[in-house]
C-alpha cells in the first residue's frame, strides 16, 4: 500500500473537545450520533440517505477512513466529549492536488458552541502545515447558512460560487467556495493565537489553542 509521506497528528486536543481518529470500536458511539443527528443534517449530509448502517458497515466504513489516512486522500476525525460523539470532521484531498478541503457536522445537542469553528480552526493549521499544500477550501450550498459562518469567522475569503448537482434535499444546487492560503492564514493567525500549537507530550498529537 503507498503510504502518504506525511500526515496531520491522530489526535487534536481542543478546549472543550478532541478531534481524533476513529478506531474500530467507536463504530457504536459514532452510530449513537448519527442516529440522533438524521432530521438535523438530513437537509445537508447526502451520505444520510444511507442511514441507518449495520454495526458491521459501519465498521466497514471506518476500515475505509483507515485506508484513505493511509494512502493520504482523507483525514477523518470524530469530535469527542469524554467517550460521546458530538460531531465530525475532516480534511479531503478533493478539489486540487496543492489543496485540502474540510468538512464538518455537529450533533444537534452540541451547535452553538463553537465545534465547528474550532475544529475547521485546528484543520486548517494542520493543513497548512503538510508538505504541498498551498492552501485551504470550506464548500457548502448557499441555503446551508449556519455552515458559512464557520469560514466567515475564521477569515476565510469567499471565491465564488459553483454550480453542483443536487444530492440532498436541502440543497439549493450552488455551493459556496472559501479559501484561505499560506500567507494570508499568517497574517489572521499573528497576535490571534489562531495557529499557534501547543505540544502535549503524547505522540502524533497536539493541542490547539482556542479561537473563537
Amino acid at each position: 500500500m503507498k503510504r502518504s509521506p506525511a500526515a496531520p497528528p491522530g489526535e487534536v486536543v481542543l478546549d472543550g473537545l478532541v478531534l481524533r481518529r476513529y478506531q474500530r470500536d467507536d463504530a457504536p458511539v459514532l452510530a449513537v450520533a448519527v442516529g440522533e443527528s438524521l432530521e438535523h443534517l438530513r437537509p445537508w449530509m447526502p451520505w444520510i440517505a444511507l442511514e441507518p448502517t449495520t454495526l458491521h458497515e459501519r465498521e466497514e466504513l471506518l476500515k475505509r477512513w483507515d485506508h484513505d489516512w493511509a494512502e493520504g486522500t482523507g483525514y477523518t476525525y470524530g469530535m469527542f466529549r469524554g467517550d460521546r460523539v458530538v460531531g465530525g470532521a475532516g480534511l479531503m484531498r478533493r478539489i486540487a492536488n496543492n489543496g485540502l478541503e474540510i468538512g464538518y457536522w455537529v450533533h444537534p445537542a452540541f451547535t452553538g458552541r463553537g465545534f465547528a469553528t474550532r475544529a475547521a480552526q485546528a484543520l486548517t493549521t494542520l493543513g497548512l502545515s503538510l508538505p504541498g499544500v498551498t492552501h485551504i477550501e470550506i464548500h457548502h450550498d448557499k441555503a446551508n447558512v449556519a455552515s458559512g459562518r464557520v469560514p466567515f469567522k475564521l477569515g476565510f475569503e469567499m471565491v465564488g460560487e459553483q454550480a453542483v448537482k443536487v444530492a440532498a434535499p436541502g440543497e439549493t444546487g450552488l455551493s459556496c467556495v472559501w479559501r484561505v492560503d499560506h500567507a494570508s492564514w499568517a497574517v489572521k493567525a499573528t497576535g490571534s493565537g489562531r495557529g499557534r500549537a501547543i505540544t502535549t507530550g503524547r505522540p502524533e498529537s497536539a493541542r490547539l489553542s482556542r479561537h473563537d
